[in-house]
């Protein structure tokens, strides 16, 4: 297996892919119980109202753009010179982010969150031209932001 990733460094390592994509899964299961007033009722029973709908979405979103901001940290740990402390200070941002914006009712917190994963795929974009990440990083965020996107558009729309 070392050959493949050798002979095609820019593959998302299989661990990365499937961790990635089951962490978009409490997105969907918001849009899901959104949409489904019989899915819905099924998570307000097994699980309570923290787990259901737009609510879950936007906690989950806020939660995951401070899990970003903790990686964007660790790639700028990676940098050395002035980009450092650049790395540093722009990797604190999705974290700031929502914290300052998110807030003042489930729709306009989604639009903000939208508008925050939209913001961390540019630092991404900046960090990987900065070469702080691996090869693949920018295949699993564009694919990862995209389903966010989508289902934080779609819970919102629904």
């Amino acid at each position: 297996m070392k050959d493949s990733y050798a002979q095609r460094p820019d593959r998302i390592p299989p661990a990365a892919l499937w961790l990635g994509l089951a962490g978009v899964l409490p997105f969907l299961w918001g849009l899901a119980t959104g949409l489904s007033p019989a899915l819905f009722d099924l998570g307000m029973t097994l699980l309570g109202p923290r787990f259901v709908g737009l609510h879950l979405q936007v906690a989950y979103g806020t939660i995951i753009l401070s899990f970003m901001s903790g990686a964007l940290w660790g790639f700028a740990a990676r940098s050395d010179g002035p980009w450092r402390s650049r790395g540093f200070a722009l990797s604190v941002l999705p974290a700031l982010w929502a914290l300052v914006f998110v807030g003042g009712g489930a729709e306009r917190a989604t639009v903000v969150l939208i508008a925050g994963f939209v913001g961390l795929l540019g630092l991404d974009m900046l960090f990987e031209r900065q070469g702080l990440t691996p090869p693949w990083w920018m295949r699993l965020r564009n694919l990862l932001t995209l389903l966010v996107c989508a289902s934080l558009t779609a819970g919102l729309l629904g």
